[in-house]
């Protein structure tokens, strides 16, 4: 109670500030300005405009402006019991405390929204604001249904369930201790061309069909077990099951959806627990107006059509339901609808959840292996977020929220939050504005719902647009010369008459009257769109809206437009200028104040890569897109970003190893291969330095379809340590080649140096005998131990030849 006491507090103190603000900005008396010409006017104009309603206010010679901001009224000269200045109020019917459990003797009596029941009296214009509290209790009781088709590629599938309801129910007790399970089936209509319809394929449509010969007719749903605890039935009525065949790739699973929805007696649904529709298929929906095709021409009316067997009757009389319907019916008996597709149907289906509230999609293996872990992982999901719906919204009351979630930051725009934990609390702030006057007595009533919680808020609204001056009205006054009715400080005059005090009769005019009917010297008389008669104007009609004011200066159509239509459509003309509804903002009113469109799975505004415009993210970074810039493959922090992931989806290590945390932030797909391919120019290689000291690779991509996929290696690459005897040979070897390069070196430069010097002797050599045997003065001397051994060889030659 005085966490929902300080959070109205606040809402009121910004509105109160907020109020000041445009009360002052840039000196304009917007109140003035209005031209209002009777208390009711005044009062539309603005929630700050305030009606003098006292009979000599003003002076006689001035066009006096009853309408006004209080405190200009009071230096007027207005007494304050004649001011007119009703407020806008709120009252707190029923608020008892939420609950903490679901389950036990008070589980009739759980309350997970509060308040449960206000008031509000609106001043048109005027910002009421008022908390609320969300808690999702703990241990609260679960139905769920189990929707499957039967079609012949469902066969494998059929086969891994049928033990399903007792494993499943050991499963569920985990997260609560009162868990009941139903069972239905579908295929589609039995019309052309859905399905076989040949007389030969009446009784068996998998007549002729050899990988499957028997099967049952094609039916549009069967509603097999109501929801109970007993889970061995859910077992035996699975066992009994056999495969149909239809003729066309999409199934009638829409038509089955519906049915289980509405179908609430028959199902089962407990009004005290969480609803859980499971929708197992491995293809896609036929959809409203494909019902044409078999000559269907009637729309669905959102009734329940089961006969006495328990078959959707109107199967081939009706055409499938259309979206809104389906969403709005699963709205309406607090239905979280859980798409269980194989992963090709995967993104059709994803994005039909943006189209149904409260509908989340889980991939189904081939063979439904997975299928408790899907459910179990949907109800975490489910169990994780609360989202506040409004339904039977009064058209002319406009409706902003600002959650404040386990973080503690208001985030204005937005009207969910998600990470939750079973038991916590999450806040509201809720502000209510009512845009114009419905007719006297008029009362109405909306309700603000979290989506599949049964509690809701009641809001009744009434609405304060009168002038308690009107109680002392004067018919034929003779304060209006008994020819007018007297209200509120002046004249209504009767037809015909004029004038402050109805002393003029309509078409009698004269200079002074037609100097009165100029806003300024020079300008035309009226505005050009008027006539003047006793010192009045009075504007012509005109075809595209009114024309009003003092001086016919006003319309109501010359404003804004956007596509065409005046102020977008979410704003009131007034004098030339858009006057916003909340939550718009802008010359023409077309930029919507949401934010909620441009929060990140991350939490963060447009990924922190951008700014919120007009509830679209305008993404900043270079090479950054997707609705909230979330895909940046040549972002700096790219490979950062995702090595986390990487870390804790393949090593289960990093900082986001808690697995609530690598769920949440990291949805991408990711692909180990055995080596990595780099050829793409699209794709960025990214590594790091593992704990081991060991280089982990992966790639980044951005498919087509906007789809994200990392490539990682198996296992990251490590270097085997060097051996230590193969280090100190390579040392050895290494000092040794140096020192033979070294030698070789020196031995190179000496041989040079020596061939360089003997060839410089040899030159000096040469040129020493050249010039001894060029000398006239020299002579070559002769040894006389030469010459006597000449002689005695000659002698002995000489002997030789006597003998």
């Amino acid at each position: 109670m005085l966490d929902f006491r300080l959070l109205t507090y606040f809402a009121l103190s910004t509105f109160l500030i907020m109020s000041y603000v445009v009360h002052n900005v840039k000196g304009v008396n917007i109140c003035m300005s209005g031209r209002a010409t009777s208390c009711e006017e005044c009062l539309l104009i603005h929630p700050d405009c305030s009606w003098c309603s006292q009979e000599d206010f003003g002076s006689s010679n001035t066009v006096t402006s009853r309408c006004d901001y209080v405190e200009n009224l009071k230096k007027r000269g207005c007494n304050k019991a004649f001011i007119e200045n009703p407020k806008s109020s709120m009252k707190v019917l029923k608020n008892t405390p939420l609950s903490i459990k679901g389950s036990g003797f008070t589980q009739y009596d759980v309350i997970q929204i509060a308040p449960q029941r206000l008031s509000l009296d609106l001043r048109p214009g005027a910002v009421t604001s008022f908390g609320v509290q969300v808690r999702q209790v703990e241990d609260y009781p679960v139905d769920l249904y189990y929707l499957m088709d039967l079609s012949l590629s469902m066969k494998d599938d059929l086969d891994t369930i049928r033990n399903l309801g007792t494993k499943l129910a050991e499963e569920m007790k985990k997260l609560t201790s009162n868990f009941r399970l139903g069972f239905g089936s579908f295929v589609d209509k039995n019309l052309s061309p859905f399905s076989y319809t040949e007389p030969k394929y009446q009784d068996n449509p998998c007549y002729g069909y050899k990988l499957c010969p028997q099967c049952v007719p094609s039916f549009g749903f069967r509603h097999l077990l109501s929801l109970t605890d007993k889970v061995d039935r859910f077992n035996e009525e699975v066992q009994k099951q056999m495969v149909s065949r239809n003729r066309d790739a999409p199934e009638g699973g829409f038509d089955a959806i519906l049915q289980a929805a509405v179908c609430k007696e028959r199902i089962g649904w407990r009004k005290e627990a969480l609803h859980l529709l499971v929708f197992a298929t491995d293809d896609v929906p036929h959809l409203a107006l494909d019902g044409k095709l078999a000559g269907l021409v009637q729309p669905h009316d959102g009734e329940c059509y089961l006969n006495d067997k328990n078959e959707y009757s109107a199967s081939t009389k009706l055409d499938y339901p259309s979206l809104a319907l389906l969403g709005e019916k699963l709205a309406e008996n607090n239905i979280y609808l859980i798409f269980a597709v194989i992963r090709r149907h995967y993104m059709i289906y994803k994005n039909l959840t943006a189209l149904i509230p409260g509908t989340t999609v889980e991939i189904l293996d081939q063979d439904s292996k997975n299928i408790i872990q899907l459910i179990i992982n949907a109800y975490n999901s489910i169990r994780s977020k609360v989202e506040l719906t409004v339904w039977d919204h009064p058209e002319d009351i406009s409706l902003s929220f600002t959650a404040t979630c386990q973080d503690g930051r208001p985030r204005p725009g937005l009207r969910k939050c998600g990470d939750l934990k079973i038991g916590d609390t999450v806040f509201f702030n809720v502000s209510v504005e009512a845009r114009t006057c419905p007719p006297p007595s008029t009362r109405h009533m909306f309700t603000i719902k979290p989506v599949g919680f049964k509690d809701t808020l009641e809001v009744a609204v009434t609405y304060n647009c009168a002038c308690d001056c009107t109680r002392d009205t004067e018919v034929n006054s003779t304060k209006c010369s008994s020819i007018g009715t007297y209200t509120c400080g002046i004249c209504k005059c009767d037809p015909g008459y004029l004038g402050a005090q109805c002393e003029c009769q309509e078409g009698e005019g004269s200079s002074m009257y037609q100097t009165l009917c100029r806003e300024t010297e020079g300008k035309q008389m009226c505005s050009g769109r008027g006539e003047c008669s006793c010192n009045q104007c009075l504007c012509f009609e005109s075809e595209f809206g009114k024309i009003y004011g003092t001086f016919c200066e006003c319309d109501d159509f010359s404003c804004a437009r956007h596509k065409g239509i005046l102020c977008s459509g979410h704003g009131e003309c007034h004098c030339g200028e858009c006057k916003c509804h909340a939550g718009f903002i802008d010359d023409n009113c077309n930029c919507s104040t949401e934010t909620d469109t441009c929060l990140s799975n991350d939490g963060q505004m447009c990924s922190g890569r951008g700014t919120c415009v007009c509830g679209k993210c305008q993404c900043s970074e270079p090479g950054a897109f997707g609705d909230t810039c979330e895909k940046c493959p040549t972002c700096p922090d790219a490979c950062g970003t995702k090595r986390e992931c990487i870390e804790c989806r393949l090593f289960n290590s990093g900082r986001l190893a808690d697995n609530q945390t690598c769920e949440k932030l990291c949805k991408d797909e990711i692909v180990t291969v055995d080596k990595l391919e780099t050829d793409d120019q699209h794709t960025v290689l990214c590594l790091y330095k593992t704990e081991k000291d060991c280089v982990m690779k992966f790639t980044y991509s951005e498919h087509a379809s906007g789809k994200s996929v990392l490539s990682a290696l198996k296992e990251p690459e490590c270097g085997s340590p060097p051996d230590a005897m193969t280090v100190l040979l390579a040392v050895v070897c290494s000092i040794l080649l140096i020192g033979i390069v070294l030698l070789a070196i020196w031995k190179l430069v000496i041989t040079i140096h020596d061939r360089r010097e003997f060839a410089r002797f040899q030159s000096a050599r040469s040129r020493a005998r050249y010039e001894m045997a060029s000398n006239p003065l020299y002579k070559q001397p002769i040894s006389s131990h030469a010459v006597d051994t000449m002689f005695n060889m000659q002698s002995k030659s000489y002997n030789g030849m006597a003998r």
